[in-house]
């Protein structure tokens, strides 16, 4: 067997022991300082990363480095209280590795989310914006020879993120009184924010957030046949200007992720709820 499925099927079956072979209707990321939902899931069983056989380890800012599995919103689900990154050193299929996890356990949505740099000039620090689509400028996931068991060579991405789940996003914010901006995510490897000149070409090519994540675990759930919506939190305005006044850190990005996170929280409740 290929060694990257048999890794999967070890880490699979070993969550769902943890579990009691319950099957997650929902599989959640939790991005930089958003870990905040997994305190509104009922009835929690902690898996830390660690023990997961074959699993790397979490390491960013922000990511506790967890399985969460329970209710929310009256469905199963099993969130991670923290993602892999790239420029954490791991390759593409160990990023990834948990969404495929979730794929065997019988997840049939993901709902992502991530702290981002603004890059429209109408954001804001701590908004909220649907991801309707990506730019991807971090190595595919599905480069190499293809998991033929989890999907096609050649998967599409003309709709990766769900038209219905985005309206009841927008439904379900409304009924809230929460704005919420509507955008495409660009991904890119990290971990360096952006130049300025490199700020100017994503937006010019159509960007309006920028981040570090996302999207191989999106292009993943895709080809798996998970249905996926995201969301990202503007946590920063990324620099268009080459001038030494507001710099990006890490630490500010997690507070800000924070403050935005109770909001995000109940809106993917919601959305959980009605599915």
């Amino acid at each position: 067997m290929d060694e990257r499925i048999e890794r999967i099927h070890t880490a699979a079956d070993y969550v769902r022991e943890q579990i009691g072979g319950a099957t997650p209707l929902v599989g959640i990321v939790l991005g930089s300082g958003l870990g905040k939902l997994a305190d509104m899931i009922e009835d929690p069983i902690v898996i830390p990363y660690k023990t997961v056989p074959g699993f790397p380890v979490s390491t960013a800012v922000g990511h506790k480095g967890n399985y969460i599995f329970g209710k929310l919103g009256g469905k199963q689900v099993l969130a991670m209280q923290g993602r892999f990154h790239y420029y954490e050193g791991y390759p593409m299929d160990l990023v990834t590795i948990s969404i495929r996890v979730m794929k065997l356990l019988g997840v049939q949505y993901l709902f992502v989310s991530n702290a981002a740099g603004g890059t429209n000039p109408d954001f804001k620090v701590g908004d909220l914006m649907i991801i309707k689509d990506h730019i991807n400028l971090l190595p595919n996931p599905l480069i190499g020879p293809n998991m033929d068991e989890f999907g096609p060579r050649f998967p599409d991405m003309t709709c990766a993120y769900d038209q219905n789940l985005i309206a009841k996003a927008e439904e379900v914010a409304d009924s809230m009184g929460i704005k919420l901006q509507k955008g495409v995510y660009f991904g890119s490897t990290g971990p360096t924010y952006e130049t300025p000149a490199e700020v100017r070409f994503f937006t010019l090519v159509g960007a309006d957030a920028v981040g570090m994540s996302t999207v191989p675990e999106v292009i993943v759930a895709r080809h798996c046949g998970i249905t996926v919506f995201g969301m990202s939190c503007i946590t920063n305005i990324s620099n268009k200007d080459t001038v030494a006044k507001v710099l990006n850190d890490g630490d500010d990005v997690v507070m800000q992720a924070n403050a935005a996170a109770d909001r995000m929280s109940e809106i993917f409740k919601q959305i959980i709820a009605s599915l």
